[in-house]
């Protein structure tokens, strides 16, 4: 609230909303004899609501409370600017809550859920006089079990990667649960006794997985968009969206099956709903601008950053980017949304990927891949001589001592092995230690030189010896150290709305060593 005294003895004040926008005007008139006496002053005070119009009916007060109570407070400067469009894709054809058997879904998960309801109701025998049901009580518990199992499993398997890789999980979440109403319109058809319950039984597993991997990752992309610390409401407004929605599926759903009795008809309608129900998500998680590096994100960030420092390519006798200048300046840094166009949702775990960027085109090549926080056995057999898998000693290891000395100034250890070569060009991988105390900006130094490091190895054979490689991967870091290069990449990274003090690389649980 803001206010100002004019000569005339008047107080203005203007009322905001968190937002900043305007709400109400207070103008107070006072009484300028009975402020010079001894009475108590006397005014007046006038309120002008912005809410206010000249015609008798407007529809601006209707939205104004709508988005109240839809929208978080604030909107939309409390939430991030990829909310929106994510919220317009995911809300209307999406189901956000993963329940056990009874979902919340919402409009066309809805219909489509009670399309596979009914089937599944027919599998258990509603309507047959025959049907036992003790026989439906077991089967019945017999999902609820395996999709209890299957949750500890999934969520043992890929808990860790669930954050980085919220885009991929969230969208493979409603993968799980379509392929599940599909099998639970499939079991009507299928035989009574074990290859119905084993029908029932997956879905009621990819039921399970849908609900780990949709209610992490959706909490991640709260977190994401939430921008005022407001991640309660977000997701309390975000559940009064989903209801409503869900509501009005429900009801259009009651007069679809209704009037769908046909096994034709029936499919017909199923599989244009998912159709519709998975592009739309589709399109819900490519809206979203992700600000943490992972590792894709990593690939694509590094590789348009280092292909434009004119400095790096030359001492590294690279080709990199025609377009790059020696200027700090002319750096190609490219933003979070920039970013997220060349994103894949689906993408390969771990794999090392230079993008050259141009004004026509964008090109990708694969160099091969990495791993980041691997143990140190894992460390010593990536050059494939250990002398087995159950073996607790290593006949010939990797140049330990000479590693120490070039990463001794480093919170980690990287080296790179041969691990195919197509058509002449050599795929690296890069295995990378982790040192204890390494904190977020050492992990993004050890991939973007792990990056580097690959791309000028693809110009050799993978017959290569030891000391090659090991030059190539001391003189990147001595580039990278340079002037603290690194430093400044990380800067202005950091500058156009990357977040990099989100760990995002490791997928799995990483080890750490001390030297």
């Amino acid at each position: 609230m803001t206010s100002h005294i004019s000569e005339t003895n008047r107080l203005t004040f203007r009322e905001t909303d968190e937002a900043g926008n305007p709400t109400a005007t207070y103008i107070y008139s006072g009484d300028v004899a009975s402020i010079t006496s001894s009475k108590t002053p006397a005014g007046r005070v006038d309120v002008i609501s912005s809410s206010s119009s000249t015609s008798s009916w407007s529809a601006k007060p209707l939205v104004s409370s709508l988005s109240d109570v839809f929208l978080p407070s604030g909107y939309p400067q409390s939430v991030s600017d990829d909310y929106l469009p994510y919220q317009i894709f995911n809300t209307v054809l999406t189901q956000a809550t993963h329940r056990k058997q009874d979902s919340l879904q919402a409009f066309c998960s809805s219909i489509a859920g009670l399309l596979s309801s009914r089937a599944v109701l027919q599998g258990v025998g509603v309507g047959n006089a025959n049907a036992s049901p003790t026989s439906a009580l077991l089967l019945h518990i017999l999902q609820d079990i395996s999709g209890r199992i299957a949750t500890i499993c999934f969520a043992h398997r890929v808990g860790t990667a669930l954050e980085p890789e919220c885009k991929t999980y969230r969208l493979a979440a409603d993968v799980f649960n379509d392929i599940a109403m599909i099998l639970d319109c499939l079991s009507p058809g299928v035989p009574a006794g074990p290859a119905r319950v084993i029908v029932l039984s997956t879905a009621g597993v990819l039921r399970a997985l849908c609900g780990v991997a949709g209610g992490s990752s959706k909490a991640s992309l709260s977190a994401h968009f939430a921008k005022w610390g407001n991640l309660a409401e977000l997701n309390a407004k975000d559940s009064s969206q989903e209801t409503v929605i869900s509501l009005f599926g429900m009801l259009v759903g009651s007069v679809v099956i209704s009037h769908i009795t046909s096994f034709s008809t029936t499919w017909l309608i199923l599989l244009i709903l998912l159709a519709l129900h998975l592009s739309m998500n589709y399109a819900a998680v490519r809206a979203v601008q992700m600000t943490s590096l992972n590792r894709q994100r990593a690939n694509i960030a590094f590789s348009a950053l280092l292909g434009s420092d004119r400095g790096l390519a030359l001492d590294l006798g690279l080709d990199l980017d025609p377009s790059s200048t020696p200027s700090e300046k002319k750096w190609t840094i490219l933003t979070p949304a920039q970013v997220s166009k060349h994103e894949r949702i689906f993408h390969r775990d771990g794999a090392l990927q230079w993008t050259q960027h141009s004004s026509t085109h964008t090109t990708t090549q694969h160099l091969g891949s990495a791993q980041i926080g691997v143990s140190m056995s894992t460390f010593l057999g990536s050059s494939g001589s250990g002398s087995g898998s159950g073996s607790t000693s290593f006949q010939r290891t990797l140049p330990l001592q000479r590693l120490a000395a070039v990463f001794t100034d480093e919170f980690y250890i990287m080296f790179l092995v041969p691990s195919s070569a197509t058509g002449g060009n050599a795929k690296w991988h890069a295995s990378i230690l982790l040192k204890r105390g390494c904190a977020v900006e050492h992990q993004l130094k050890a991939w973007a030189h792990a990056l580097l490091a690959a791309r000028d190895l693809g110009r050799i054979t993978t017959g290569s010896d030891v000391d090659a490689v090991l030059a190539v991967v001391e003189k990147a870091l001595v580039l990278l150290n340079t002037d603290a290069r690194f430093e400044r990449y990380l800067t202005r990274l950091s500058s156009v709305g990357w977040n990099v003090d989100i760990a995002a690389l490791e997928t799995r649980g990483g080890r750490r060593i001390d030297i």
